[in-house]
């Protein structure tokens, strides 16, 4: 009697609309679940969201910091938001396992390619342009603009840097985009070549980098970026330190915990600590809807850019570049250089493009992080 007089007044504080968030969220996180294990988009981040987003709507959920007449009771995934995002701690740690798994080798052999990663930001910039035009202030529209780097803990280090008030919705936005990838790039990049230009060929000769260049690529990036954008530090010291371990041959083991365990138990943690901040009261309004689609616009332009730039190039070279190459230019690594290899097969079943692609798309990873510490540079005093 005691436990029903207690809950009852608590629970009936509910109201239909309430109710009815509340079930929204139940629906998300059963679409993210089913994206994970039935379409194998992202599993090891979108199935801990999407059960976390379950777990955090549920009445009186105790996994969640509540107030109860008038007294804040702690809640585990909030402790954990508290410890591993808030203070941008797994987006690091993250970014050491990302960097362990890069060979910038494609890279290397051919530095021109590091211009289609920066093509590929344009779309970062068309975000933020257009979520001021839609009334989001700097802090929000920035942080939407983010989704563009195509790289969810560079996502989650511009967000919580400037505070947004739409944290959840743009990390649901950045993995769930990355994820789509095979379905939101070809059409888009079908749309802006025509098949002759789809069926460039682009030969291939790998030029033997040296274990020295390896170890020293990691390490001037890493001054180069600091030089140009001092707010990116974080991100591509973190990102390069975790390539350094790849590269310099002496670490193996680490590498290998860096690549597999470290980096799946911090995605892990990672998605059912944003899973924390999926409140239906926060979640289900309007704004979030305009930042997904926000989100679904950077990406777009991201593949423009890098396709475009590839086009205009061809206009006063001899030697043609495939224009699809380009659109790896985002950071989504290495699905996008998977989907290009792919429809470079489809068009021509000789035409392997996946080594140029690869090389775009780690030229990508590291442009990314550099166009967010410029937002972050050029933003600084909302910071």
């Amino acid at each position: 009697m005691d436990f029903l007089q207690n809950f009852l007044p608590q629970l009936i504080k509910y109201d239909v609309t309430d109710w009815a968030k509340m079930v929204a969220m139940w629906i998300v996180g059963g679409i993210l679940i089913y994206l994970a294990i039935k379409k194998d988009m992202e599993p090891a981040l979108l199935l801990p969201m999407g059960f976390g987003a379950i777990l955090v709507n549920l009445p009186l959920s105790g996994a969640v910091e509540q107030v109860v007449d008038g007294v804040t009771e702690a809640g585990p995934l909030t402790d954990l938001f508290r410890a591993g995002i808030e203070n941008e701690l797994f987006p690091l740690i993250l970014f050491i396992g990302i960097g362990a798994m890069i060979d910038f080798s494609p890279l290397i052999s051919n530095p021109k390619l590091m211009i289609f990663g920066a093509a590929a930001q344009f779309g970062i910039f068309v975000t933020l342009a257009l979520a001021l035009l839609l009334g989001f202030d700097i802090n929000d529209a920035a942080s939407a603009a983010a989704i563009g780097a195509a790289d969810g803990p560079t996502s989650i280090f511009i967000s919580m840097k400037f505070k947004s008030n739409y944290f959840p919705a743009i990390m649901v936005a950045a993995y769930s985009y990355m994820a789509l990838v095979p379905i939101i790039q070809p059409p888009v990049i079908r749309a802006i070549t025509t098949k002759k230009e789809r069926l460039i060929r682009m030969p291939y000769q790998q030029k033997e980098v040296s274990r020295t260049t390896l170890i020293l690529f990691p390490i001037v990036i890493t001054i180069v970026a600091g030089i140009v954008a001092p707010k990116s530090v974080a991100l591509v010291g973190f990102l390069m330190f975790g390539n350094l371990i790849r590269a310099c041959g002496v670490l193996d083991n680490l590498s290998e915990t860096a690549q597999n365990a470290l980096a799946n138990l911090v995605t892990i943690l990672l998605g059912i600590a944003v899973a924390s901040q999926m409140a239906a009261d926060k979640f289900v309004t309007w704004d979030t809807l305009k930042i997904l689609l926000l989100g679904l616009v950077a990406f777009i332009f991201d593949t423009v850019g890098g396709v475009m730039l590839a086009k205009f190039i061809n206009l006063f070279s001899k030697n043609k570049i495939n224009p699809m190459i380009g659109a790896c230019g985002i950071s989504a690594f290495p699905m996008s250089a998977r989907v290009i290899h792919k429809m470079g097969l489809k068009e021509d079943n000789q035409n392997f493009l996946l080594m140029h692609a690869i090389g775009v798309n780690v030229s990508g990873q590291i442009s990314s992080v550099i166009a967010g510490g410029l937002i972050l540079s050029l933003f600084a005093q909302y910071v």
